[in-house]
């Protein structure tokens, strides 16, 4: 029986696939909602963590209502008829993965866990339905998410940020006290395995190349993103221009876009230092033209019109739910920065280290490049399908010298050599060339982040940056960008140590 409805799920047999950071909590929605779950997963060790995840929530009766398999032995289950009624996948799984093409080829329904959650949320599984805010976007989403949570607690909503900002959409949905309020981060992989979604407030902050050996095309990419903007409220960055085309198509009765320019009718913008709401504004009000300042622009942090782009998209949606410009404003003065955004590390001989590691694609790394001032680059990683020419040509006046490392670092040295021959570059071998596996972590990659860090201290100059933005993805030698963040701190604080003996 293919499951069309979470409460058909009552008595069925669901397969999770991957038991990694969204299967505990999947596990848990399926097992309230009364299924049978089998989780698969290559990994043994993670199997057995996400068993006793759950049974730790749950209570030991749910251990005999897992049963944990291999993914081969999954993929060979649908030869045998009736065996998986639904399959919920990790946002991470391509949908050309052989056990979800295999579900595929049996008609066998697959949802990722924002789907499952939201069907279970408005069917009123879990009591009536919650308000949700989506935020996607290439770049910010996990800034803005955390300011929209700020600012719905500082309205008085019992609210929580989720999705792909660290706690999963199910655990939300479980979580006592309850939660009305959702302000989820959505990635392009949770949205393509989340069509019925259609979020109450969606944002799109931006679009840039990501993603495409994912996605398999920026159409594709993009068409995932333009989701959010399905619901009551649309709300896109007007200084992207993929962003603003998607809201001319957007089904949601309300457009509102922001923009760090001085905003017209239904846009919050700046106006003489000051962000102002010229969209969720009285229009019986004799100022209502001028709109409703808000905010110091010069005091939102992280500083910038990226930071600034943010708490404008963030302000807008808590606006739309009806947060007061005085509680949005209390929320960004206690705002703090997230870790491994632009954050600065040390300053030693008069040349400052920054670490932005969350820049994981071109267009986030751009933002730290042009912040001001000469950067000696260090990036690479894996690319994730997207070109690196029109960065290098834009950045190419503010680089010192690059050092490359990662898997696709030869993709960037190519770039800089058509873009920018007079910048020195420096590729640092990082042992990982022969190794096709994508998810496997570099075992020696503080050695090389420690390299990486003397050589660009090597080109710098007083006054100058040593910038860690990688303008790709992690998981070709780090676990994920926190780790390789962290690894760059230990690197510069290694250096530190040395200065001072």
């Amino acid at each position: 029986m293919a499951i069309n409805r979470a409460s058909e799920i009552l008595g069925s047999k669901v397969l999770v696939a991957g038991a990694g950071v969204s299967g505990p909590g999947a596990v848990r929605l399926i097992l309230r909602l009364g299924g049978k779950v089998t989780v698969a997963d290559g990994r043994p060790e993670a199997l057995e963590a996400l068993r006793e995840t759950v049974v730790v929530s749950e209570g030991e009766s749910a251990r005999e209502s897992i049963t944990t398999v291999s993914v081969d032995a999954a993929r060979e289950s649908f030869t045998a008829p009736g065996a998986v009624d639904l399959v919920v996948t990790s946002p991470g799984w391509r949908p050309d993965s052989p056990l979800l093409l295999a579900a595929a080829a049996v008609g066998v329904p697959v949802w990722g866990d924002v789907e499952l959650s939201w069907l279970a949320d408005q069917e009123g599984c879990f009591g009536s339905p919650r308000t949700w805010l989506a935020v996607t976007g290439t770049n910010g989403k996990t800034t803005t998410t955390a300011m929209l949570a700020d600012m719905l607690s500082s309205g008085g909503l019992a609210a929580s940020a989720c999705g792909n900002i660290g706690v999963p959409v199910p655990d939300v949905l479980l979580a006592e006290p309850r939660v009305d309020y959702l302000a989820a981060e959505l990635s392009s992989f949770q949205l393509h395995w989340a069509p019925s979604c259609t979020p109450h407030v969606g944002v799109v902050l931006n679009i840039a190349e990501d993603h495409l050996d994912w996605h398999g095309s920026l159409a594709a990419y993009t068409a995932a993103k333009a989701q959010v903007l399905t619901g009551d409220v649309a709300v896109v960055g007007a200084d992207d221009v993929a962003a603003v085309a998607l809201l001319g198509n957007a089904p949601a009765p309300t457009h509102v876009s922001v923009t760090v320019a001085e905003p017209k009718r239904a846009q919050l913008g700046i106006v003489g230092g000051s962000l102002v709401d010229r969209a969720f504004v009285d229009e019986v009000e004799t100022n209502a033209g001028d709109g409703t300042a808000f905010y110091e622009a010069a005091r939102v942090r992280p500083a910038g019109p990226a930071g600034q782009t943010d708490a404008l998209a963030a302000a807008a949606m808590a606006r739309a739910v009806g947060v007061s410009h005085q509680d949005i404003a209390a929320a960004l003065d206690g705002f703090k920065v997230a870790a491994h955004r632009a954050a600065e590390v040390a300053t030693i001989n008069e040349i400052a280290y920054v670490n932005d590691s969350k820049a994981t694609n071109p267009h986030a790394a751009r933002t730290s490049l042009l912040a001001g001032g000469m950067r000696v680059w260090i990036a690479g990683g894996l690319l994730k399908g997207a070109s690196v020419d029109e960065l290098v040509a834009e950045v190419a006046p503010v680089l010192r010298g690059v050092v490359l490392i990662g898997r696709d670092r030869a993709e960037i040295a190519a770039a800089l050599s058509r873009h920018a021959p007079q910048v020195h570059v420096v590729e640092l071998p990082s042992g990982d060339d022969n190794d096709t596996s994508e998810a496997a972590p570099e075992r020696d990659s503080q050695s090389v982040m420690d390299s990486a860090v003397r050589t660009a201290t090597e080109l710098a100059r007083p006054g100058d940056t040593v910038l860690l933005a990688p303008a790709a993805a992690s998981m070709d030698m780090f676990t994920n960008y926190g780790h390789r963040g962290d690894s760059f701190v230990a690197a510069v604080a290694a250096l530190e140590g040395e200065e001072d003996r």
